[in-house]
């Protein structure tokens, strides 16, 4: 028999190669889907008692064959009127109005069509099919050279099932290659249902019929089996995933190895994992893994992995995955999420939405679960330790960012974070945000009425300005987030009446404006005598001088800085667009001398403009010295004059 393929246009073949899939080598993904297709209706079929006969061994093979790559598998095959009706007949309404409509679109065009078995011609200069039929049917031959013609006749295949036979063309043979293929079949199959056969691979084994003597340890020999290299035939898939199983018959090294089985160059473990199965309103099973986070951001590393049906599909799930959740790995796998998974195609699908607001809340469940169990640990006599940390306490130095970067982003998720969020101040202690307040605002209350949240990013650069505060008995937060400065703006609008101030960002005594103030040793006259000797001294571009009354043993002179221009420079470090500004304005802080300290007394009574001079030097470069800004030739002469004056 020969005939013509029933499609509207002869130039059919060059729009599928060009324009059908971005990139040629998800051909080998579509045509194992279909082999696994045809198996898994073979099963269903058996199941259902309509095929009585032996099922055998149902196993896809891949092979490669000089210039032929084949794809065989012994599901239901084709009778001549099946291979007439799904090979023969192009699922277009139009070929003309297919290149129109996507000749610009770069994403893959799969599910939509029917065309899986078509992509074989991107990499294929002729295609082969022998196919028989579970049915009584005699087996079939089809062909094709990539022209609208084709032939097809009686086959000789003897068993049931199908051949895919593809003469791989000149400009395609990486596909011929067997480190390629097997890279293919790793990256799209290797969690597909059905066994995947590719080849042989060694391994080792104990041998039946050679040994080596060894030491038996008591002075004499024994024999052991001969470790020896054998050769198997190569399964390159895992066909029941721990995602597709239930959570209850799963450990914690269950979910650990496969974590590593996706990742196998991540060497970390994963902190924690949730696990999806959903059936209503949508189908939805996964396994999202949360991830230690270093300071830096990278969510390129290792990807979310979307599947269908256990067919890969993409690792860029923007769309599926809210934004903030792209730090996580893992798998996802849902068949109601088109297969073209273009940003702008999810973003206006229903079940993509209702899926990444599902994600949502399941993770912001298991954080709010976490917050209210306690860590499982027992005292020296196997008794639970009362004051055990939360699961969340313990994990929240790894994931705070993921919880960050979601209150931020996600309006949802932030409300349900404000009962759980946590902060931990500068002695390791966590606190929910309203047990935070309720600690600290009888003490760190202003005169207007704000509870001040003082914060510290390091405890070593920031630690005299932390020992200060807590001299007063104020308490003070860590908080080391690149997301900081962000962060701090979000609670500030989230929590009333409240203020986030950095410890080092004023003089103690300012930090939290109370009434009462410190008397002034120094008159008027005295302050404007000091001012412009101190200013004599200091880079008046980067230091704007502060004359203040300050408790007379404080530190002669403090660097301190303005706490809005210095939060807004840092979100512009992170956030660029409209704050740009900002990020370029020069560092400028204050020099904050202390009026009621004796040096300070010394300087203004020095007579001796030489000896003056090397004084104020000196305790400037001291307060430069404490803030880590004294650096290079300024420090080398620094150290130089305070051995010449000791």
């Amino acid at each position: 028999m020969q005939g013509n393929l029933n499609v509207q246009t002869e130039n059919i073949f060059p729009v599928i190669k060009k324009f059908l899939y971005s990139d040629h080598e998800i051909f080998l993904r579509e045509l194992i889907s279909n082999a696994i297709d045809a198996t898994q209706k073979m099963k269903a079929l058996s199941s259902r008692g309509e095929f009585k006969g032996e099922l055998g061994d149902l196993t896809v093979e891949v092979k490669i064959e000089k210039k032929k790559l084949i794809i065989s598998d012994h599901g239901i095959g084709m009778t001549q009127d099946e291979i007439d009706k799904y090979i023969n007949q192009i699922a277009f309404s139009g070929a003309n109005d297919f290149l129109d409509k996507y000749k610009d679109v770069q994403e893959n065009l799969i599910g939509h069509f029917g065309l899986g078995f078509y992509s074989a011609f991107m990499v294929a200069d002729k295609v082969e099919i022998e196919t028989k039929s579970y049915k009584d049917a005699p087996a079939m031959h089809w062909s094709c050279d990539g022209s609208p013609e084709f032939e097809m006749k009686e086959g000789k295949r003897k068993e049931r099932g199908t051949d895919i036979i593809l003469h791989i063309a000149d400009d395609c043979k990486e596909f011929l290659e067997e480190h390629r293929i097997l890279e293919l079949l790793k990256k799209y199959c290797r969690f597909m249902p059905i066994a995947i056969r590719f080849g042989e691979e060694s391994v080792w084994v104990d041998s039946e019929t050679e040994f080596n003597e060894v030491d038996d340890g008591k002075g004499g020999k024994k024999k052991e089996p001969k470790r020896v290299e054998k050769k198997q035939p190569r399964i390159i898939n895992d066909t029941d995933p721990a995602w597709r199983k239930k959570p209850a018959d799963l450990t914690d090294e269950d979910y650990k190895k496969f974590y590593h089985e996706l990742y196998p160059m991540n060497f970390e473990e994963p902190l924690f994992q949730i696990h999806l199965n959903v059936d209503y309103p949508f189908n939805l099973t996964g396994i999202l893994y949360f991830p230690k986070v270093r300071k830096t951001i990278d969510p390129n590393r290792n990807k979310i992995q979307l599947y269908c049906n256990q067919v890969f599909v993409t690792d860029s799930v923007e769309g599926v995955v809210p934004e903030y959740l792209m730090l996580l790995h893992g798998v996802l796998d849902s068949p109601d999420i088109p297969l073209n998974v273009s940003r702008s195609y999810l973003q206006s699908d229903s079940n993509v939405k209702k899926i990444a607001q599902h994600i949502s809340k399941k993770v912001a469940d298991k954080l709010e679960e976490m917050s209210k169990n306690k860590v499982d640990l027992k005292d020296a006599d196997g008794n639970p330790v009362a004051d055990a940390p939360t699961q969340l306490e313990e994990k929240w130095d790894d994931i705070k960012i993921f919880v960050e970067y979601g209150m931020l982003t996600e309006e949802k998720f932030c409300e349900r974070a404000m009962k759980f969020a946590l902060l931990k101040n500068t002695e390791g202690k966590y606190f929910k945000l309203d047990d935070y307040r309720d600690k600290v605002k009888a003490l760190q209350t202003d005169k207007d009425k704000n509870v001040i949240y003082l914060y510290a990013t390091d405890v070593d650069e920031q630690h005299a300005y932390i020992a200060k505060a807590k001299e007063k008995g104020y308490d003070v937060l860590l908080m080391d987030s690149v997301l900081n400065s962000h962060y701090i703006n979000l609670l500030e609008q989230k929590i009333e009446k409240t203020r986030f101030v950095r410890v080092d960002g004023d003089t103690v005594e300012k930090l939290i404006a109370h009434e009462d103030t410190i008397p002034e040793k120094l008159t008027q006259e005295q302050k404007d005598k000091l001012k412009p000797i101190i200013e004599g001294e200091v880079d008046k571009a980067k230091f704007t001088v502060q004359l203040e009354s300050m408790e007379s043993d404080d530190q002669p002179m403090v660097i301190t800085q303005n706490e809005f221009m210095r939060r807004y420079k840092e979100m512009s470090q992170t956030s660029g667009g409209g704050m740009g500004f900002y990020g370029e304005m020069p560092d400028n802080y204050n020099l904050v001398v202390n009026i009621n300290h004796p040096l300070i007394e010394q300087v203004l009574n020095e007579a001796d403009a030489d000896k003056q001079k090397q004084l104020v030097h000196q305790l400037t470069d001291l307060a430069l010295l404490s803030n880590g800004l004294l650096k290079g030739e300024a420090l080398t002469q620094f150290i130089k004059r305070s051995v010449e004056m000791i």
